[in-house]
């Protein structure tokens, strides 16, 4: 069982607290550019809607949209995230094995169905990361070595922002890595989610391997869009999957906390098959997809870390709006007040 002492951190002003989330996302960034690689670059806030390259998420989830007056009937999209993009930017920046991209994505949820949590917002702000890698590296040893290096920028932070802050870091020293079809066996009877508890309390920072695919009790463990991370490649006998999540054991929140999902990318062969459990053939059509699938696009890693999530796990904050501004429910608003919480 891990054992998190949580000591008391200093009380920042609202001034402090914005130095202090700039300090985070400027340490993390730096640290990220230099143990994996990564070229600082800028992205698009939208795409066209038809271009194939809007990330998905669980399929569910509406993109904000609209029309842009001097460009005919295009329908354009803000993004979710920039999964798909990256690849296209690693091939029209000629990038090499092991040289990759890191960008800051914003983007608008508008359906996100949990506002009342203290973890979820309409505004979304990640670092979206990638980078080229060799066929030879598409396997479980090369995502545990990529997630250690994520894991080492995250610790890191968290000492500087001690030093500087007088915040305690509440990390273990190394990160574990579970499958899902372990946390199946381990716990049958329990949901994905409280499986995300019990795990990540016990061993306080964990990376949770193939987030997608069907499990052996026929459920998922959470949504995957079929066309970025590959969640069907087996790695081990009985398990599959080169994506999953870094999760954090948040005593503030007593919660599992999702930092960053990311994964080994979909190879062709992998795409078309992912495509068709989910029932999506269709998108193979799309442009983005034909690249892919006539092999115009790098073998890819990359993946999504929430910046806010960042700052408010680091900084030990209750609510995400302490860390970014948002609109918030007036039950939210209440709460808050009444909880001392300021947002921001």
């Amino acid at each position: 069982m891990s054992t998190i002492t949580l000591e008391k951190p200093k009380e920042l002003s609202l001034l402090e607290t914005e130095r202090a989330i700039s300090f985070v996302k400027k340490i993390f960034q730096s640290k990220m550019e230099s143990y994996l690689n990564l070229i600082p670059i800028s992205a698009p806030l939208f795409t066209s809607a038809d271009s194939g390259v809007q990330d998905n998420l669980n399929g569910t989830e509406k993109a904000v949209s609209f029309k842009i007056k001097s460009n005919g009937n295009t329908k354009y999209e803000i993004v979710h995230s920039l999964a798909k993009w990256k690849r296209t930017a690693l091939k029209r920046y000629n990038a090499e094995p092991g040289q990759g991209i890191i960008t800051n994505m914003t983007a608008l949820r508008p359906d996100e169905p949990d506002l009342t949590s203290h973890i979820h917002s309409v505004y979304v702000d990640q670092w979206d990361w990638e980078k080229v890698i060799e066929t030879s590296d598409r396997n479980l040893d090369f995502l545990k070595s990529t997630v250690k290096l994520i894991f080492q920028s995250i610790k890191g932070t968290a000492e500087r922002v001690n030093d500087e802050f007088g915040i305690p870091g509440i990390l273990p020293e190394e990160i574990s890595f579970v499958h899902t079809e372990d946390l199946v066996k381990k716990w049958p009877d329990k949901t994905p989610k409280e499986r995300e508890d019990l795990i990540t309390r016990s061993l306080g920072a964990v990376f949770i391997i193939g987030i997608g695919g069907e499990l052996p009790d026929g459920s998922i463990h959470d949504g995957r869009a079929p066309d970025y991370d590959d969640w069907t490649s087996e790695t081990l006998e009985g398990k599959r999957g080169l994506n999953g999540d870094i999760m954090v054991w948040n005593p503030i929140l007593g919660r599992a906390f999702e930092l960053s999902s990311m994964g080994i990318r979909v190879d062709s062969s992998t795409m078309l098959k992912q495509l068709e459990i989910r029932g999506e053939k269709k998108r193979a059509k799309l442009d983005w997809h034909k690249d892919l699938l006539n092999g115009n696009l790098p073998q890819t890693i990359g993946g999504g870390i929430g910046q806010s999530r960042l700052a408010m796990f680091i900084l030990h904050k209750k609510h995400i709006g302490e860390v970014h501004v948002s609109e918030w429910p007036e039950e939210v608003l209440n709460s808050c007040k009444e909880m001392g919480i300021e947002l921001l």
